[in-house]
C-alpha cells in the first residue's frame, strides 16, 4: 500500500487519498479475516533537487544536512505510525518502510522486490491539465507495477481546498 503525506495542519498525516486506499482495504479485502493478510506501507520521500527543503543552500552545513535527515525520518514514522497503530488496534500484522525517490520508480521497484499479491493504491483526482505535467502515479503503478493494482479514489467531497494538502 502507498501512502503520501499531508501538510494540512502544519504536520505530515496521512494524505485523505491514502486513508481512503488503507479503509478501504480493511473494508473490502481484510474484513474480519485479521490474521489472513500482511498489510505493508511504504512511504516514499521525494528528495528537493538541492537536498534543501526550507534552507538556503549556500549556508548549509554537514550537521544541517544531518538534521533535515533526521527531520525526513522523523515525518515519515508519523506518517507510518497512523497506520501501523491502526492495524495493531485491529490485529492485522503489517510493516512499514520509509525510501527516499521519485514515488512512482521506487513503488514499481519495492512491488518486484517483495512480490506483493496486490498494490492498493490511492488517487487524488488530479484533473486532466494536472496529468499532463505532473503525471500520476497510481497510473504509473498501474501501467508498469508487476502485480495486479487497485486505484481507489477519494469522494469529490474529500477533496481538500489546496491540492497540495492530498
Amino acid at each position: 500500500m502507498e501512502m503520501n503525506e499531508s501538510t494540512i495542519k502544519g504536520y505530515p498525516h496521512p494524505s485523505i487519498s491514502s486513508k481512503g486506499a488503507f479503509e478501504w482495504t480493511l473494508k473490502k479485502i481484510v474484513r474480519s479475516n485479521t490474521s489472513g493478510f500482511k498489510l505493508l506501507f511504504l512511504h516514499v520521500q521525494v528528495p528537493d533537487e538541492d537536498g534543501f527543503d526550507d534552507m538556503d543552500s549556500i549556508y548549509a552545513s554537514p550537521e544541517d544536512f544531518k538534521r533535515m535527515n533526521r527531520r525526513d525520518n522523523i515525518r515519515g514514522l508519523h506518517l507510518l505510525e497512523y497506520f501501523v497503530s491502526r492495524c495493531h488496534e485491529i490485529g492485522v500484522p503489517c510493516e512499514g518502510w520509509i525510501k527516499k525517490g521519485d514515488p512512482k520508480e521506487v513503488i514499481c521497484h519495492e512491488v518486484k522486490r517483495v512480490q506483493p499479491d496486490l498494490l492498493v493504491v490511492g488517487s487524488r483526482g488530479l484533473g486532466p491539465f494536472q496529468k499532463v505535467f505532473v503525471g500520476t502515479v497510481s497510473e504509473f503503478c498501474a501501467k508498469h507495477a508487476e502485480c495486479p493494482v487497485i486505484t481507489i479514489k477519494r469522494h469529490a467531497n474529500e477533496a481538500p481546498q489546496d491540492p497540495v494538502d492530498d
